[in-house]
């Protein structure tokens, strides 16, 4: 007979579900999700942020509110 758990897959409901693949993808979104993390901010990102800044300090007085 099969061991199921030595395979890394369970039943649920009559489902066989491979625990295997599941930690692998989460394993690869994980990795991707941090690297993306770790990336620099774009200038032009970092000026739009700096204008909305100056504008909030300004008190907004260009519509915003």
């Amino acid at each position: 007979m099969i061991d199921r758990e030595a395979k890394g897959e369970t039943s649920r409901g009559g489902r066989k579900t491979e625990l295997g693949s599941t930690d692998a993808i989460a394993s690869q979104l994980k990795q991707f999700y941090t690297s993306v993390e770790e990336e620099p901010i774009p200038d032009h990102l970092l000026g739009l942020l700096e204008k909305l800044d100056e504008a909030e300090r300004s008190g907004g007085s260009n519509g915003a509110n």
